[in-house]
């Protein structure tokens, strides 16, 4: 496992490092959340080549096809076109001057690093030859229906927002949960976790642990909480009465 993981850290370094280039080039660093979902497919793909593919390996090599081309066109889609993300120019204005240089290791050798610390919960389903059983068979369930969850509350938001800007979205999924599709991806790395569950590697636990500090706290619900309040009339009567991250019965 360890030579297969020292392979992919390079492998997304190097892939970090074109996505600087194009960055530099841009003047503009926000194509690097479309790179977000293509380091699992990427690492996914050193795997296969590497290692012949069972059942589960079939099964689970279709989803993360399935989750990283979704995600990789919806976020590339968003961003088209639109100058560099809010968040990533208060990034830029804190590390002048050069942040052009800076954002090598800033952003995207950084987001490089995080994902090859979501790889610990994904080689072992490719290295360990693992069997279909029952907690596998709940890890795929959970991711499956993690990434249909997402795909729906994203799929409802962009559809609200093209004829309700700066409105608040608390339909469908977005009714029960302000995030809902941050809950659909944190279901999909602990479902990730269940297929690759195996007592002897404890630590892949990191993986998920990671996501879901992500989801909650670094660059998810929080962060883009912080400022949506005073763009968006209504936010905080939604924040009062929805909850936050888990679906959940209306408070009022």
């Amino acid at each position: 496992m360890l030579d297969t993981y020292i392979t992919i850290v390079m492998y997304f370094l190097a892939f970090g490092l074109v996505g600087w280039a194009l960055s530099l080039y841009l003047k503009n660093v926000t194509h690097v959340d479309s790179m977000w979902a293509l380091f699992p497919l990427l690492g996914s793909v050193v795997c296969i080549q590497k290692f012949p593919l069972n059942s589960i390996e079939l099964i689970f090599s279709f989803f993360i096809i399935l989750w990283s081309l979704r995600l990789f066109l919806y976020l590339t889609k968003r961003n088209w076109g639109k100058q560099e993300d809010k968040r990533y120019q208060v990034i830029r204005q804190n590390n002048e001057p050069f942040f052009k240089y800076k954002s090598l290791y800033i952003i995207f050798w950084l987001q490089a690093m995080m994902a090859s610390v979501l790889m610990i919960s994904i080689i072992p389903i490719y290295t360990d030859n693992l069997s279909i059983n029952p907690i596998s068979i709940i890890g795929i369930s959970i991711a499956f229906f993690g990434l249909a969850y997402e795909a729906i509350a994203d799929w409802q938001l962009s559809r609200f927002l093209k004829n309700n800007k700066n409105q608040v979205m608390d339909q469908g999924l977005w009714y029960h949960s302000r995030h809902p599709n941050y809950f659909g991806e944190f279901l999909v790395w602990w479902g990730i976790y269940l297929i690759s569950f195996n007592g002897l590697y404890s630590f892949t636990i990191l993986s998920p642990l990671l996501m879901s500090l992500l989801l909650f706290k670094v660059s998810g619900a929080e962060l883009l909480e912080s400022t949506i309040v005073s763009r968006r009339p209504g936010y905080e009567k939604y924040i009062q009465d929805t909850s936050m991250f888990f679906p959940w019965f209306k408070k009022k």
